[in-house]
């Protein structure tokens, strides 16, 4: 009996050998790639533009796209809160719904008795399709409404129905327009007070993406992926997409946003992220909105951003055209999740194995064996990378919501790992079930609307 018992201690202890190796790799990997982000971000950042520094241009007809599915509670408010901030002269609201979704139809109807500006369209499918279907049915609203106005629209501006949107975005992107075809201001994810265990994620995340990861894209000149809300885009930019069609949008994915931004890059259309801060404000221009605070609403749209960006990613989008390693390097930066999350499960599952491990040593009065030679450093420099990590992380968080939520972001990693692998099973399955022939639907989250909205006017 006690050779059998210590040869099952023998084999967990080579087991958590093996596993420490493998995730350490990886871990490493990933580890060097973020490195290199901040280092390019420290030699290639600049301070936000001022928005009185920019050179004024010619008045712009905009467009705002909102599509909207089962959003009868928030989106009524979310367009009053838009009409009433945006500082813009000539901008129209083209709001989809579907026709089997009355609430939101009947919601949307009623801010647009209030103010003409505001344009319900109706699809003809019933819903949920893919928000890029939605899209399309607005694309080709406003094609029609231009053709009756005998005016063209310039650009489109797109913003989901929970969006506060900023005063000044319309008169920014105005304003860069003559220069790029696409334009992506910051998102600022909203944090509610006590409520930051989960929803602090997307803050974090979120600081890291559009305060430096964007800004190293935008210096090395590859393309800029969307984040599908706080984004405009010419219209003879959509049209060239459409090509002889009328679906700019690609209504067979699920992250249309970020493919668009591919494809845009292309065609070798110019694109901004525009980090500028408002006039006599400070803060940045950007769009702001409140994101799941709960596990399960998070593990639904983390999965639709896995499916659409990381494996849908490889078949849809490849590699970009030519030799570009910056745009390679960008590419699989997107599409490292599920090797993230497999390195993430393997290294948890060791954390528990060396727990009993060590437990059963003791019981034996054996010593626990502890990693030696090449596997020692390995850990060691790793350790190292995830200490430089987490506080890079504190950082970007304390600059957007101030030092208190910066230390929250540590401990709140753990938490975001946990979302990761929940949402990298879902996604996987999802993905494989589309694979089989199943079609691309919406699976939103629910969202909702602030009852004061932030007083950055």
């Amino acid at each position: 009996m006690g050779s059998v018992g210590d040869g099952w201690l023998i084999a967990l202890d080579a087991g958590l050998g093996e596993a420490l190796l493998f995730a350490g790799v990886l871990f490493l990997v990933g580890g060097l790639d973020d490195l290199a982000i901040d280092l390019a971000w420290a030699r290639m950042r600049r301070p936000p533009a001022r928005f009185e520094d920019l050179p004024p241009a010619p008045p712009c007809r905009l467009a705002v796209f909102v599509p909207a599915w089962d959003e009868g509670a928030v989106i009524a408010a979310m367009l009053r809160a838009t009409l009433s901030r945006y500082r813009h002269d000539d901008y129209r609201l083209f709001v989809g719904c579907y026709p089997n979704d009355p609430a939101t139809i009947a919601a949307v109807a009623t801010v647009a008795q209030e103010d003409a500006r505001v344009r319900l369209v109706i699809g003809e499918a019933d819903g949920p399709t893919t928000k890029a279907a939605n899209l399309n049915d607005l694309w080709r609203a406003l094609r029609r409404a231009d053709a009756r106005d005998g005016r063209a629209t310039d650009a489109v501006v797109l913003h989901d129905a929970e969006d506060v949107v900023d005063p000044f975005e319309l008169a920014l992107v105005e304003r860069l327009l003559p220069r790029f075809a696409l334009v992506q201001l910051p998102v600022v994810p909203l944090l509610d007070r006590g409520a930051t265990l989960v929803a602090g994620t997307y803050a974090d995340e979120f600081a890291e993406s559009h305060g430096r990861t964007l800004v190293v894209r935008g210096a090395l000149g590859v393309a800029l992926p969307l984040a599908g809300v706080g984004c405009a885009l010419r219209c003879d930019a959509l049209a060239a997409i459409a090509g002889a069609g009328d679906a700019p949008f690609d209504p067979r994915t699920l992250t249309e946003d970020y493919e668009l931004g591919l494809r845009l890059g292309a065609l070798g259309l110019p694109a901004c992220f525009a980090r500028v801060t408002a006039p006599g404000r400070g803060a940045p221009i950007a769009t702001r909105a409140y994101f799941p605070d709960r596990v399960r609403p998070a593990v639904v749209q983390k999965a639709r951003w896995m499916v659409g960006i990381a494996f849908a990613g490889w078949d849809r989008t490849g590699w970009g055209a030519g030799w570009r390693p910056a745009e390679w390097w960008m590419r699989l930066r997107d599409r490292r999740a599920p090797l993230a999350v497999i390195a993430l499960a393997v290294a948890y599952a060791a954390l528990a194995g060396s727990a009993l491990s060590w437990a059963a040593h003791a019981w034996r009065g054996t010593a626990m064996p502890w990693p030696q030679g090449a596997l020692r450093w390995l850990l060691a420099i790793n350790a190292l990378l995830l200490a430089w990590r987490l506080a890079m992380r504190a950082g970007a968080t304390a600059r957007v919501y101030g030092w208190r939520e910066g230390m929250r972001a540590v401990p709140r990693a753990v938490v975001g790992n946990i979302v990761a692998m929940l949402a990298a099973r879902r996604a996987l399955v999802r993905y494989c079930r589309m694979l089989a022939g199943d079609e691309a639907r919406w699976d939103k989250t629910a969202h909702r609307f602030p009852a004061t909205v932030p007083g950055d006017a």
